[in-house]
């Protein structure tokens, strides 16, 4: 096990498994870099220990590792009342390895290669949604729009939003990542749980039928002035879809 130490300000502990040596240090100094305290490991077993010793708030975890696979060694940590969430790194762009993951009890994946950006952005995704469960704030803001989690209320400045299923879990994707542009692939992958054949024209349809619904609505001032809402659902051209509250 390699360790560093926590600089001030550290945003939370985590623990990398993999055993390739370059990856590990890459991912070490990124999120060292990123404000995180780090704690490695290379095998199954020994990612068991390091975490059972150090509780982590969050796990980077290889599926392909020598003696246990990351499969199994997440089984094992969530028999044992470790519930911090779960990345896995998988070599393979695999729709049976990201269902397996998600049975197991992880959080999410990324596919190898990947850029460092990315696993710092969903690093931060999930650990913003694991502390609102946390702190038992049922309630995700961007702007003065609002979503429920309890409930599944969706309003925007005090209005009610009627939305499908589908239409919610792509607001709630959105919400979560607020700020980052997440491409049409993470989309369908997160939204659709892997189960749509992967073509993108349904994103468009589902972003254009939530611009409808959140970013055209019409609202009432005190004085009884109409106005329409600023949108917050943006289009990167090439690139993909972000939620943000626009710039002044």
């Amino acid at each position: 096990m390699n360790g560093m130490n926590a600089s001030k300000g550290t945003e939370a502990k985590i623990a990398v498994v993999d055993d390739e040596p370059s990856i590990r240090e890459l991912l070490v100094a990124s999120l060292h870099f990123a404000g995180y305290e780090v704690e490695t490991a290379a095998s199954g077993s020994e990612a068991i220990e390091v975490i059972e010793r150090t509780k982590p708030d969050l796990i980077i975890l290889d599926v392909m590792l020598p003696d246990i696979d990351g499969f199994t060694v997440t089984r094992r940590i969530r028999q044992e009342g470790i519930d911090a969430p779960v990345l896995f790194l998988t070599a393979r762009d695999d729709t049976q390895d990201k269902v397996m993951g998600l049975t197991v009890g992880g959080d999410d994946y990324v596919t190898k290669p990947f850029s460092l950006e990315e696993v710092v952005a969903r690093i931060r995704a999930i650990l913003r949604r694991t502390r609102e469960h946390v702190e038992d704030d049922p309630i995700i803001r961007v702007g003065d729009l609002e979503i429920n989690e309890d409930s599944h209320d969706v309003t925007r400045a005090g209005q009610q939003i009627d939305l499908s299923p589908t239409e919610y879990k792509l607001l709630r994707y959105l919400m979560d990542n607020e700020g980052r542009v997440l491409s049409k692939a993470q989309i369908l992958d997160h939204v659709w749980q892997y189960d749509w054949g992967g073509d993108a024209a349904i994103v468009e349809s589902y972003i254009s039928y939530l611009r409808k619904k959140v970013d055209d609505l019409e609202v009432t001032d005190e004085d009884g002035t109409k106005h329409k809402v600023q949108p917050l659902i943006e289009t990167k051209r090439g690139i993909g879809y972000m939620i943000r509250v626009p710039r002044s």
